[in-house]
């Protein structure tokens, strides 16, 4: 029986963003799956040149990130099949396999909307293709939105690779520092990426504008790493990358053995929103229930009262509300009592301690303001369900 020979396959995806990482996992899924594959893959990253090796081994096709038209030039004069993983510049169609830009924005402003914003914004690069194409959508998307959605995109960046075109604008936060300070409030923000989301966020803090009481934001890309750097973390819409790289490698391999398929696009849809802190708030126009959902997220975790919330409302000079008042605005406001909403922040907390630290939960209790522990493990249970332990065993299979 004659054994097939290994296509051989080369990859110029990205290590070092997580949308790439997430491509290439699913590119190593099918060649696991299905075999017969030789990858030749070397430490490459975005606005790197196609590596000369490329031009001299041979090479049955190519699966990449194309960032500029002369990549693809370079790519094309290898007379192989191609095929794309992403839109980072804007061309005639070819073989792609990306993510569905409509539906991510989608997702984001429906986010956004869900936690009750009725003004809305758009934080993109200036002359970035895939910024521009969100930015689109995102008009699209609120076409006939009662209140007109805001758009910035800054400087336009100077013609050089994407990640330095992206990198200059840190460059520009005080500019856009500036056009956050004007904003309506409040607002919810979608930023064209995570990058982006982190600088907005940036811009916030030195601006000393509260997030997410006065701007919520939310980026794009799921990139954990960035996300969770920023300060609050950022919520983001989370891109199916691994059936991104499962999905352009089928179409390589059919390409391969029929090269009459003709050119055209698949967009993946995103997996769905990771909500973070940065958008988990409800926009509230009662300056009152805004005042003290801001103190009981700051102060949840250190043991607060309803009775010491009463007690800061007044000393930011608002008449001493009554029990019985605040519990009726929080009901008008809200759904529920500011005591549940206290619980609620405390298991927000508890939640992210049990998933990403080893300590015993009498710590874990403390560090959320509660003083027993068996307090703490009957409160968890009674609202999610899940004894700690068990919470925490079923976290670290996921």
């Amino acid at each position: 029986m004659r054994v097939q020979s290994p296509r051989t396959v080369a990859l110029l995806i990205e290590s070092g963003r997580a949308y790439g990482r997430g491509v290439l996992r699913g590119v190593a899924r099918y060649a696991r799956t299905h075999g017969h594959w030789s990858v030749c893959y070397h430490l490459w990253e975005l606005d790197d040149a196609v590596p000369p090796w490329l031009t001299r081994v041979h090479c049955d096709g190519v699966i990449a990130r194309i960032v500029a038209p002369a990549m693809l030039t370079t790519l094309r004069r290898l007379k192989v099949p191609v095929v794309e993983v992403s839109r980072l510049y804007s061309g005639p169609h070819r073989f792609l396999v990306g993510n569905d830009d409509r539906r991510t924005v989608q997702l984001a402003v429906e986010h956004l909307q869900e936690k009750g914003f009725r003004q809305l914004a758009y934080c993109g690069f200036s002359g970035v293709s895939y910024s521009i194409t969100r930015r689109d959508y995102f008009l699209a998307n609120l076409a006939g939105w009662p209140s007109p959605p805001l758009i910035y995109e800054g400087t336009p960046p100077p013609n050089t690779g994407l990640s330095r075109r992206e990198a200059v604008t840190m460059l520009h936060e005080r500019q856009l520092g500036a056009w956050l300070a004007g904003l309506p409030k409040p607002i919810g923000v979608l930023a064209c990426n995570d990058i982006r989301g982190r600088q907005v966020l940036n811009a916030c803090l030195v601006r000393g504008i509260a997030v997410p009481d006065q701007v919520a934001v939310i980026g794009v890309d799921d990139d954990k790493v960035l996300c969770e750097l920023a300060d609050p973390p950022l919520s983001s819409v989370i891109p199916d990358t691994e059936r991104i790289g499962y999905e352009a490698a089928a179409l390589l391999e059919a390409l391969l053995s029929d090269r009459r398929t003709p050119p055209g696009e698949r967009a993946i849809e995103p997996l769905g929103v990771a909500a973070r802190a940065s958008t988990d708030v409800l926009a509230v126009q009662d300056r009152r229930l805004a005042a003290a959902l801001r103190h009981i997220r700051e102060h949840a975790c250190e043991g607060l009262t309803v009775e010491a919330l009463l007690d800061h409302l007044a000393d930011e000079d608002w008449s001493r509300l009554s029990n019985s008042t605040l519990e009726r605005l929080f009901a008008q406001g809200l759904g529920r009592s500011p005591k549940a909403e206290i619980i609620r922040i405390q298991l927000r907390k508890a939640q992210q301690l049990l998933t990403d630290t080893d300590w015993k939960l009498a710590k874990i209790a403390r560090a959320v303001g509660v003083a027993h522990v068996e307090h703490f493990c009957a409160m968890f249970k009674g609202k999610l369900g899940l004894a700690p332990g068990a919470y925490r065993r079923q976290r670290r299979f996921q």
